[in-house]
C-alpha cells in the first residue's frame, strides 16, 4: 500500500479511477483495537454515495464503504501470462463465439444478440464486444424485446480478469438487478503437448455427431437446432471411443478449428469407464488433427466447479486466461 513521507497509510485514488485496477485496504470490525485489515485487488466499478464497488478477477464484486478506507491507490495491469500462447480476451471471445454458432443472430451496434431456441446459455446470449450505439439502459430495454420476441429469458455474457474484459460491465448489471446465474473459465494451452499426451489407438474422428456420439452426450432429446449449433463452425470434428457391445461411446469429444485457435468441448466419458485416460486418447486425437490443420494453440471452456476436468485440463498444460459469466435479465 501506499505510505506518504511520514509513515502513514493514505487513500491515493478518488472516484476519477472508475475503470481503473485499483487496490484499497480497508478497517473491518468495531474498531481500530479491535477491527481488522482487508486488501482488495481489483477493477473499480463505481464509486457512489459514499460505496466503492470493486470488481474482482474472479467476477465478485466487493462492495467497500468509504469511511472504511485507509489506504487505497491505483496499480498497475495485472502482468502477462508467460504460459501459453498470447492472446487478447477479444479475440479469444470472437474465435469461441465463432465455435458455437446461434441459429439466429441480430447486431445492436457492437453488441451481438444471439438465439438458438433456448440450446445453452451461450447460443442464446447477448455478446458484447463494443458500444450497443445506445446509452446502456435503451441498450438493455432493446435485448429484453428482441428476447421476449423469441419467448427465452434475456441473458447477458461478460468476462473478467483479463486486460480488456467488463468488470464495470458486470457492476452496471448488477447494480440493475440482473442476477449472475453461472460463471466459468475459458483456459488456453499449447496445442502439441495436447497431441502429445497419449496415442490416439480406438478413437473414431468424424465431421458430424451422429446418433451414437448423441447416445453419449449429456445434453439428452437433442433438436434439430441443437444439432445444428453443434456442427457450427470454420472446421468442426467430432471424436468417440467406442463402448463394448456397440452401445454409447465409452468416450466423446468435439473440437473445432479456427486458425491458430482449436477449441475443445463436449469431453465425455462414461462413468463407468473413467480413470482409464480415455478423455486424454480423445483430446490426443482431436489435437492431432487440428495441428494437421494449421492449428497451434488450443483453448476450452470449463465450469470452475467441475474439479476432475479442471485438473485434468491443468496437467495437460492449460491455465485460465479469463472468467465468463452469464447474467440473466431481472425478472
Amino acid at each position: 500500500m501506499e505510505f506518504s513521507a511520514y509513515g502513514r497509510l493514505e487513500v491515493r485514488i478518488t472516484a476519477a479511477d472508475v475503470g481503473k485496477r485499483v487496490s484499497v485496504r480497508r478497517l473491518t470490525g468495531p474498531g481500530v483495537t479491535e477491527g481488522k485489515f482487508t486488501d482488495t485487488v481489483g477493477v473499480l466499478a463505481s464509486w457512489d454515495a459514499g460505496v466503492l464497488l470493486i470488481t474482482r478477477k474472479s467476477g465478485e464484486v466487493v462492495r467497500v464503504d468509504e469511511s472504511s478506507l485507509v489506504a487505497g491507490k491505483v496499480v498497475p495491469a495485472a502482468p502477462a501470462r508467460r504460459r501459453g500462447p498470447a492472446a487478447t480476451y477479444e479475440e479469444l471471445a470472437r474465435t469461441a463465439s465463432r465455435a458455437w454458432r446461434p441459429v439466429e443472430s441480430e447486431r445492436l451496434g457492437g453488441w451481438e444478440l444471439r438465439a438458438a431456441a433456448g440450446f445453452t446459455r451461450r447460443a442464446n446470449s447477448v455478446l458484447p464486444l463494443g458500444d450497443p450505439g445506445l446509452p446502456l439502459d435503451a441498450a438493455l430495454d432493446a435485448v429484453r424485446r428482441w428476447y421476449r420476441e423469441r419467448g427465452l429469458p434475456a441473458y447477458v455474457q461478460t468476462a473478467t480478469g483479463a486486460e480488456g474484459t467488463q468488470e464495470l460491465l458486470c457492476a452496471e448489471l448488477e447494480g440493475r438487478g440482473w442476477a449472475r446465474e453461472v460463471t466459468a473459465g475459458l483456459w488456453t494451452g499449447a496445442l502439441a503437448p495436447v497431441a502429445d499426451r497419449a496415442d490416439a489407438e480406438g478413437v473414431v474422428l468424424g465431421r458430424e455427431a451422429d446418433e451414437a456420439w448423441l447416445a453419449r452426450y449429456q445434453r439428452k432429446g437433442v433438436s434439430e437446432v441443437a444439432l445444428s449449433v453443434l456442427g457450427s463452425g470454420p472446421s468442426v470434428w467430432f471424436a468417440s471411443v467406442p463402448g463394448p457391445g456397440g452401445g454409447a461411446p465409452a468416450a466423446i469429444g468435439r473440437c473445432v478449428v479456427d486458425g491458430r485457435w482449436a477449441g475443445f468441448g463436449a469431453v465425455e466419458v462414461d462413468p463407468a469407464q473413467r480413470r482409464r485416460g480415455l478423455a486424454t486418447r480423445v483430446m490426443a486425437a482431436l489435437a492431432r488433427r487440428a495441428l494437421d490443420e494449421g492449428a497451434s494453440a488450443a483453448w476450452l471452456q470449463v465450469e470452475e466447479e467441475n474439479a476432475g476436468a479442471l485438473a485434468l485440463y491443468a496437467g495437460m498444460g492449460f491455465s485460465a486466461h479469463h472468467a465468463y459469466h452469464h447474467y440473466r435479465e431481472p425478472s
